[in-house]
C-alpha cells in the first residue's frame, strides 16, 4: 500500500482487451504510484485507489495513467493498494525471462529479440531457426541450477549518457524515454536495461519449466515457459485431468494414451458402419417412394441422424426431373442441414426462399440447393411454400 495524492482526473473510455463496447470512466494521474504501467513485454498491475478498482495502467511519457470507473477529486489524499498476487506472478515470469535469455545466449549464442508475458504462459522469441531437444533440456537444467544457487537480483539507476549503459544488454530505449536508465542485474549472470518488476533473488522463482519450442517468424524460434507458481498451477491442473481420465478409462496414467487410441479406433469403426447403414437406409427410402403407383410431385423427409451425403443419395435414387424434394437432417429444435432438389428452374426460384425461411444460408446449381439451417423448426412453413408452388404450377393437381 502507498499513500499519495490525485494530480488530475478526466473523463475517458477504455476498450476491453477482449473486445466489446468501450467502458466509460476516468484517467487519473497521481503524484506517484506503486502500480506498474504496461510496457517492456509485461502487462500492467491492478489494484485499488481507495475503494475504487484500477482497471488499466498505461504510460504517457513520464506519467502513469490509471483508468478507474469513478471520478476522484484532484488534490485528495488517497491510499493506493496493489494486487500482490498478480504483481508477484509478473515478477516471477519477468525475472525468469531475463534468466532464460541470459543463459540461452551464454550457452548457445541465442539472442532474445522479443518476449511476451501471457496470461497462461510466456514466450521468448530467440534469433535462431532451430532449438534442439537436447539444447532445451540443457537450458532448463542450467536455469534451475541458478535458482538453487540463490543468486541475488538487484536494481540500479544510471544516467542516460553514462558509458556503462553501452555495456548492458538492451533492445533499446523508448523514443519518449526521460530521466535515468534502470538496470536489472542478476549477479554474475546478466545486466539488462529494464523497466519491469523483478524478484530480489532467483530463489523466489522456485522453478522454471520450458514447455517447448514453436516455429516463430522468419528464422526465429519461440520458446514457451512457465515460472514459479504457474508451474505449480500447471501440475495441479494436469493432476486433476489425470485423476478424471483414470476414473473414465478405468486404468492407470501410464495406460491412458493406449486406452484413448483404442477408443479412437472403435469410434472410427462405428462411424464407418453407421455411414454404411445410412447409405442403405437412403437407398431403401428412395426405392420405397419410387415403388408407389402414382409418385407424388413433392417428397419431404426429415431425419435426425444423417448428413449431406445421405440426402444426396436419396435425391440421386429418386431422380429430380419431375419430383421436387425437400430433405433435412438434424435436431428439430436446433440447427441442421437441408437439401432442395428438383427441376432446375424451380430450385433456382425456391432455393434462396427456403434458406431464408429456415434462417440459414446455402448455394446451388444443376437443380440442387443445399446449406445450413438455423431454424429447423420452421420446416412446416417450407413445406407449405413448396405445396403452394406446385399448386400454381399444376392448378388441377
Amino acid at each position: 500500500q502507498f499513500t499519495t495524492r490525485v494530480v488530475s482526473c478526466r473523463a475517458a473510455e477504455l476498450r476491453p482487451e477482449g473486445g466489446g463496447e468501450p467502458v466509460h470512466g476516468f484517467q487519473v494521474v497521481l503524484e506517484d504510484t506503486i502500480l506498474f504501467p504496461e510496457g517492456g513485454g509485461q502487462p500492467d498491475d491492478r489494484g485499488l485507489i481507495g475503494d475504487v478498482p484500477v482497471l488499466r495502467v498505461t504510460r504517457r511519457g513520464p506519467e502513469a495513467v490509471h483508468f478507474v470507473p469513478a471520478a476522484l477529486e484532484p488534490g485528495a489524499e488517497v491510499l493506493l493498494s496493489l494486487d500482490w498476487e498478480r504483481r508477484f506472478d509478473h515478477m516471477q515470469q519477468h525475472s525468469g525471462q531475463h534468466l532464460i535469455s541470459a543463459i540461452a545466449e551464454q550457452m548457445f549464442g541465442f539472442k532474445t529479440t522479443s518476449w511476451e508475458l501471457g496470461r497462461q504462459r510466456s514466450v521468448i522469441e530467440l534469433d535462431t531457426p532451430v532449438v534442439t531437444a537436447e539444447q532445451l533440456q540443457a537450458l532448463e537444467n542450467s536455469v534451475n541450477k541458478k535458482i538453487r544457487d540463490r543468486v541475488p537480483v538487484t536494481v540500479r539507476e544510471l544516467a542516460a549518457d553514462d558509458p556503462e549503459v553501452e555495456t548492458v544488454r538492451s533492445r533499446g530505449l523508448p523514443d519518449d524515454h526521460a530521466g535515468p536508465v534502470r538496470v536489472v542485474d542478476i549477479e554474475g549472470i546478466d545486466s539488462n536495461l529494464c523497466c519491469g518488476t523483478h524478484v530480489s533473488n532467483l530463489s523466489d522463482l522456485q522453478v522454471i519449466k520450458l514447455l517447448g519450442v514453436e516455429k516463430g517468424k522468419k528464422n526465429k524460434t519461440n520458446l514457451v515457459f512457465l515460472a514459479g507458481n504457474r508451474v505449480l498451477k500447471s501440475i495441479e491442473q494436469s493432476h486433476s485431468t489425470e485423476k478424471a481420465l483414470t476414473s473414465l478409462l478405468k486404468n492407470g496414467p501410464a495406460e491412458h494414451v493406449e486406452a484413448v487410441k483404442r477408443l479412437q479406433s472403435s469410434v472410427k469403426l462405428l462411424q464407418k458402419n453407421n455411414l454404411n447403414l445410412l447409405r442403405d437406409i437412403a437407398v431403401l427410402i428412395a426405392r420405397d417412394f419410387k415403388s408407389t403407383p402414382a409418385p407424388k410431385q413433392l417428397f419431404v423427409l426429415h431425419r435426425k441422424e444423417g448428413d449431406s451425403e445421405f440426402m444426396n443419395i436419396i435425391a440421386n435414387e429418386i431422380g429430380t426431373e419431375e419430383t421436387l424434394l425437400f430433405l433435412t437432417v438434424g435436431d428439430e429444435k436446433e440447427a441442421g442441414l437441408f437439401l432442395l432438389a428438383g427441376p432446375v428452374e424451380a430450385v433456382e426460384n425456391l432455393g434462396p426462399r427456403v434458406a431464408e425461411v429456415l434462417g440459414g444460408k446455402g448455394a446451388g446449381k444443376h437443380g440442387r440447393f443445399q446449406g445450413k439451417a438455423a431454424k429447423m423448426s420452421r420446416r412446416g412453413e417450407v413445406q407449405a411454400l413448396l405445396q403452394e408452388f406446385i399448386s400454381h404450377q399444376n392448378p388441377g393437381a
